[in-house]
Parts: structure tokens; sequence; C-alpha cells
């Protein structure tokens, strides 16, 4: 993981607490796509923004292993 960090300029502690989601910690859109590259595609920019994968990079909606688009939550009070 401290090889992985050092390519994409970040903290190996920062990487483990995206990779646990620890407090809610979400990778920013440029991240997810130097992520997406330093692994190969092993892991997946929909897989680190599941929910809103499909608002920042709308062009992979529908591409091979893309998931379905998430339902939007229920508005409060409806």
């Amino acid at each position: 993981m401290s090889e992985l960090a050092s390519r994409l300029g970040i903290k190996p502690i920062y990487l483990s607490q995206l990779a646990a989601r620890q407090d809610g910690r979400e990778p920013s859109a440029a991240l997810c796509v130097d992520l997406e590259r330093e692994t190969d595609n092993k892991v997946r920019r929909w897989d680190l923004r599941p929910k809103d994968w499909h608002r920042i990079w709308p062009e992979l909606i529908g591409a091979d292993g893309a998931p379905a688009i998430p339902e939007p939550a229920a508005e409060q009070g409806a």
C-alpha cells in the first residue's frame, strides 16, 4: 500500500482511511481517476464513488462492468 500511496502522492495512512471509508471519507474525483489508472483498473472509479459516479463521469454510463445508476433517495416528507 505504501508504494501505491507514493505513486499517488498521498500518505499511506490516508489511502488506508479511504479504503476503510473511515468517517465517510471519499477520494476526490481526480484521485479516483489516478487510483483506477495506478491499479490497472482493478479499482474502479464507480466503486470509489458509488453514489455519484454517474454525475462525475457520465461517459462511463453503460460501460462494460459499470453498475446501474443508483436510485435517488426518497425525498424527506414526500
